[in-house]
């Protein structure tokens, strides 16, 4: 009997740090050749020793499903407060409400071809999990493929040295899309990286994992031939032979088999010898589905030895950590982690392992999201403007242990992104592939906090898509750090102004030389700002819209929204906002509903203000599903515009048409999240929309 425990590493945080950065790493690595065979590999690029994305034309940070299934699809765990009664159902209602069909996770699929798709069009029929995922009713050849692998990190993470619970949690995600051998396969992967937090031995995991497999599976075969190969063959290129004539692609059927893949992460994982630069260029140069298999080992060799173990790259001239400054995209329904970084879905992790051991959470420097308490963490921060060094350091920080230090010899900008960082950006993502759909996470009306110590002049600032997007700066008030008073640190606070729509970095400027050291940074309050369709011809600010339309124009109105079956959200705004309001025009047209919402968590999360073709208006609650809090008769007529207004305070609810009450009601279940549009079955207009504090 395998036992369940609540005790945590002393270093935890740091190793999901650096499981985190581990996925990311392999993620971005790998994704430029992904698919490629190890023939192809050697002929164009040779040996994957460092990033070659450079070499291919294509950006290293990209957006991708092995990131943004990773750790959208454990956000369960935080929705559903517990996993004392977990059930894979309760994952399937994350998929439902994160993803966005033919846009996030979901584009490249169809029914029968993406494993992944093919299980959430069973969801969105009503078919719950397991059964969603089952050989049963998809096939063994589309139930086998590798997604249930490559989703799996999260939930070893949140289980640090309980192979149990990891396995459970591991298993019922999966069987949310999968079945057969890909559960197998991501229950050893979740129970190698959950007991990798507590030990080191590579043999003692594999045994471990194994034994929460069937002893008859293909999986357990696979492991045990690359284990036997690997103790008679030293040559890795040699056992991937192999593995390549055992358990290749031409064995298994489908797009994206699990087990050749699974056996990739058994072989570098066995030949890379506890070295992760080794290991990342066996994995990467073996070919197949690189960047997922990179991923997952990559996750794996960052809990087992930590930060210092990525480190150890520089020893070989190898910086893995710099080019990505911890910056991730994690595009879902939901803008909140659009534009993240590993830090931050880290301590969003740890906090989830946390209350799974009955912790209280974790929340470094009074839960400011830019905190730097990782060794090495710089969380997206660059040198924007001028000439500069950005560095963690040890120190200089009133709250914490580490700080960020920012160094240079002229003026300069130091900032993180925020929001989509350039147009070009943009763009590259509409050609194809996962769409990067973001909303900015800085707001008019909101306040701008950070601390500094060190000496020269600085300011905090700004940075928004002005007339034509053309980058227009907002600064705050200067500050000379060498002033009486300053050695132990100065708090700046910035009022962000109205015009500064959409934000999309925000960071500290230097005038002249100095050496400063930015201990944390946040932002607080309620938004106070309108959206509407600037007179210049900029197109940011629709970007700053989450679409879960099925169409969204800005041809004959500057919102125009179209959803041919059930209901789509326009969303923008994260969960910082909590108490607020939201007015809007909205004319319906040969529409079932049309309204706005507030507290919006994802597509199946927020309340709505909703005017019916049945000539109801009605305030609802929609948690996976809806609930009518309040209702009254209302002529709704198509082609008329309705002023619509929904406020959210504490617990208390108003809805207002045309300025007056019409409906409250009091509901505590959701505390914060974004405003939304929303539309069912038709087209609906609006103009602007106003977003004040309540």
């Amino acid at each position: 009997m395998h036992k369940q425990h609540n005790s945590l590493p002393q270093d935890y945080a740091e190793r999901v740090y650096a499981g985190v950065l581990g996925k990311v790493i392999g993620v971005y690595l790998g994704r430029p050749f992904e698919g490629w065979t190890y023939e192809r590999i050697q002929q164009q690029l040779g040996d994957i020793n460092y990033y070659v994305h450079d070499r291919l034309n294509v950006p290293l940070l990209v957006t991708d499903d092995d990131i943004s299934g990773t750790f959208t699809f454990i956000r369960s765990l935080a929705d559903n407060a517990s996993a004392k009664a977990f059930s894979a159902q309760q994952v399937a209602e994350t998929w439902l409400n994160y993803l966005i069909e033919n846009r996030t996770i979901l584009w490249w699929g169809g029914l029968g071809n993406s494993t992944e798709h093919t299980a959430y069009l069973r969801l969105k029929k009503g078919i719950t999990a397991p059964a969603s995922g089952s050989r049963e009713l998809n096939g063994q050849v589309v139930s086998e493929q590798i997604g249930a692998q490559i989703f799996i990190d999260g939930w070893a993470m949140v289980a640090p040295g309980d192979a149990q619970r990891a396995a459970t949690l591991a298993e019922h995600a999966a069987r949310v899309s999968h079945d057969g051998e890909a559960v197998y396969g991501a229950v050893v992967m979740a129970v190698l990286e959950a007991m990798a937090f507590v030990e080191s031995d590579t043999n003692v995991l594999l045994d471990t994992a194994l034994s929460y497999v069937p002893g008859n599976s293909v999986i357990r075969q696979l492991v045990d031939d690359v284990r036997s190969w690997h103790a008679k063959e030293p040559d890795w290129r040699a056992t991937r032979e192999l593995l390549a004539a055992n358990y290749g692609y031409d064995k298994f059927g489908g797009n994206c088999h699990m087990v050749p893949n699974h056996g990739l992460i058994i072989h570098s994982l066995l030949h890379g010898e506890d070295d992760f630069s080794q290991t990342m260029k066996i994995i990467n140069t073996c070919g197949w589905d690189t960047d997922c298999n990179s991923g997952n080992i990559g996750c794996l060799m960052g809990i087992k030895n930590g930060i210092a173990g990525i480190d150890a790259g520089l020893n070989k001239g190898l910086d893995w950590r710099g080019p990505v400054a911890d910056r991730i995209y994690i595009p879902t329904a939901d803008p909140t982690w659009g534009i993240s970084d590993c830090a931050r879905q880290a301590t969003d992790i740890i906090n989830m392992g946390r209350t799974l051991a009955d912790k209280k959470p974790w929340q470094p420097k009074n839960g400011a999201p830019f905190h730097f308490e990782f060794a090495g963490s710089v969380q997206g921060f660059t040198v924007s403007s001028g000439e500069g060094v950005v560095a963690n350091v040890v120190g200089h920080s009133a709250a914490g242990t580490r700080s960020l230090r920012l160094a240079a010899d002229t003026a300069a900008r130091f900032g993180t992104p925020v929001f989509t960082p350039s147009k070009d950006i943009a763009k590259y993502f509409e050609k194809g592939g996962y769409a990067l759909m973001a909303s900015p996470q800085v707001y008019p009306g909101q306040t701008l906090n950070a601390r500094l110590a060190g000496r020269g002049e600085v300011a905090l600032y700004v940075a928004n898509y002005g007339e034509n997007d053309a980058v227009t700066l907002h600064e705050g008030e200067w500050v000379d750090l060498a002033e009486p008073g300053a050695e132990a640190g100065v708090d700046l606070v910035f009022n962000v102004p109205a015009e500064a729509y959409p934000i999309f970095e925000i960071g500290v400027q230097t005038r002249a030389e100095g050496e400063v050291y930015l201990d944390s940074m946040s932002w607080q309050g309620e938004p106070n700002f309108v959206i509407a369709q600037p007179a210049h011809k900029g197109t940011m600010w629709r970007r700053a819209w989450v679409n879960g339309v099925d169409s969204f124009w800005s041809f004959g109105d500057p919102i125009r929204l179209m959803q041919n079956d059930g209901r789509g959200l326009l969303i923008q705004g994260t969960r910082d906002w909590r108490n607020y309001q939201v007015s809007a025009d909205v004319t319906p047209h040969l529409v079932e509903q049309a309204g706005i919402a507030v507290r919006v968590q994802g597509m199946r999360r927020y309340y709505g203000l909703l005017l019916g073709r049945d000539r109801r208006l009605r305030l609802v609650k929609v948690l996976n599903s809806e609930t009518t809090l309040a209702e009254c008769a209302l002529h709704v007529e198509f082609g008329t515009t309705y002023t619509l207004t929904l406020s959210v305070s504490g617990d208390q609810l108003s809805a207002s048409v045309d300025g007056k009450v019409m409906l409250e009601a009091s509901d505590a279940d959701l505390s914060c999240g974004a405003l939304a549009l929303l539309v069912e079955e038709g087209r609906t207009a609006t103009q602007s929309v106003v977003v004040t504090p309540a």
